[in-house]
């Protein structure tokens, strides 16, 4: 369980494919934090700790994952947006993140406001995913809130501080990201799917 409130900004230092997989070894300042088999969300994607060596660590993502996510893409030396699971009893200063993607989007436009940007982001509206205004949406795995909901395409205003400091920074019309809908939403359309 995660929160979509990012720790760090990671940096790929290597990517290794062997059976399909995607072996992903990561540098960040929180790794000597780190231990084999826990939980890490990777663009919001969570993967397990398979291997730690000095100041980097390595997760495997298998072939599914890479088929319905954007890891896929990464190359060595970008950014991915880093954060460990929630521990019990911590605040939950987001909201509730399984860091379980349930597909990709592009980003279609990008409007830079006072002191803000507005990014706008389009989805295959074919696998039923929605969102509503003032909802929960988790891009990349940072917990944001949809304005202008539409049916396949949806946006979310970036404060500085979000921008600075996640791979929002580096997104340009074009960039894939990861999307992971409300799950609450989720649970309530699938009930109401089975009543109609």
């Amino acid at each position: 369980m995660f929160t979509g409130i990012i720790e760090d900004l990671g940096t790929i230092e290597k990517l290794d494919r062997a059976d399909g997989n995607l072996h992903i070894t990561v540098h960040t300042a929180i790794t000597n934090e780190l231990k084999i088999d826990q939980s890490v969300a990777h663009n919001g994607v969570c993967l397990t700790v398979v291997g730690i060596t000095g100041d980097t660590y390595t997760v495997t993502a298998i072939q599914e994952t890479l088929n319905k996510t954007n890891l896929g893409l990464l190359k060595e030396k970008e950014f991915v947006n880093i954060e460990r699971a929630m521990k019990l009893g911590d605040r939950l200063d987001g909201h509730i993140v399984q860091g379980h993607v349930d597909q990709i989007a592009t980003c279609v436009d990008i409007l830079t406001e006072d002191g803000s940007w507005i990014f706008t982001f389009e989805y295959d509206k074919d696998l039923n995913n929605i969102t509503i205004e003032k909802g929960s949406i988790t891009v990349n795995g940072v917990s944001l809130t949809v304005v202008n909901s539409q049916l396949n395409r949806f946006s979310v205003a970036i404060i500085p501080y979000t921008f600075n400091h996640t791979t929002f920074k580096t997104f340009q019309i074009g960039t894939t990201v990861n999307l992971e809908f409300d799950v609450i939403g989720k649970y309530v359309k699938r009930l109401n799917d089975l009543k109609n």
